[in-house]
């Protein structure tokens, strides 16, 4: 037998029912031995309970062995399927549904992959490590098909980060039916963030450059000063041009830095990833 499928009796229901339900969802599935349609379901919710794997708990009812509980919730014909959540009914149907169908309403009422990960990156940045909650975020964003709201917290960590680039990216994703009032407020900060990002020792070293671009220790010096304001992209496209012109510049300190640098994205950022592959198109 299933380990998230159980039969109902007037001795179970009021645990099975509604303490069970606090915890996770509950699909009550009303049945009866001579229902023809009740044995075509019931195969489809057992496999759905074994695959969701605790998500989900399947209560079967034998309505005319507990005809109590089924006038309780008023079943007038079967298969009669309820789906029970903090004690309550939230959704119903009735008669043999597609297994795609059952899916479809069983997935609007049951956690999201991506919610999990949304609750750690809250709880990082509430003991102040952006840096930590950006790549849940960044998974959640993609598992989550790029949601608006999603894209909004994400956009909002990577200003906070001072990767504006980024942010603006992910922000210009966001459709015009989410460009609400929050939209706004994130295009300012944006803005502003943008404004006051750069050290007057990050703005000497950028003029010095623009007039010797081709001073590679100058660029190494202006790399180090980007990373440290936490403009990554900047950093490793200023090392990857060192680079290019010469893999082995200042013994390798270039290269460290530019190594130095992908570390500290961490395994798994977008951006890592790009300068990466082009780095071994370099080394290749």
């Amino acid at each position: 037998m299933n380990q998230h499928v159980v039969e109902v009796t007037l001795e179970n229901a009021r645990q099975v029912l509604i303490e069970e339900s606090m915890q996770r969802l509950v699909v009550v599935d009303f049945w009866a031995d001579w229902c023809a349609p009740c044995k075509a379901l019931l195969p489809v919710l057992e496999k759905l309970a074994a695959e969701y794997d605790g998500q989900l708990l399947l209560a079967k009812v034998n309505a005319d062995q507990q005809p109590d509980i089924a006038a309780q919730f008023g079943v007038r014909s079967l298969p009669t399927v309820i789906l029970m959540r903090d004690g309550q009914p939230v959704d119903a149907f009735q008669g043999a549904q597609p297994e795609t169908e059952v899916r479809r309403l069983l997935e609007k009422h049951l956690p999201q992959p991506w919610e999990g990960l949304l609750d750690e990156a809250s709880r990082m940045l509430q003991a102040g490590d952006a840096a930590g909650a950006l790549p849940l975020l960044r998974e959640a964003y993609e598992a989550s098909g790029q949601s608006a709201d999603i894209a909004m917290a994400l956009a909002q960590v990577l200003i906070e980060l001072n990767r504006c680039d980024e942010a603006e990216t992910v922000l210009k994703g966001i459709g015009k039916a989410h460009q609400g009032p929050a939209y706004a407020q994130l295009l300012d900060l944006l803005a502003e963030r943008r404004a006051n990002a750069r050290s007057p020792e990050l703005e000497a070293l950028e003029q010095a450059f623009a007039e010797r671009p081709e001073d590679g220790e100058l660029a190494l010096r202006l790399a180090r000063q980007y990373r440290s304001e936490h403009q990554y992209e900047a950093a490793l496209q200023t090392l990857l041009d060192v680079l290019r012109r010469d893999l082995g510049f200042a013994d390798g300190a270039a290269r460290q830095e530019f190594l130095d640098t992908l570390n500290t994205l961490g395994k798994g950022d977008p951006l890592a990833a790009r300068f990466q592959r082009q780095f071994f198109n370099l080394l290749y």
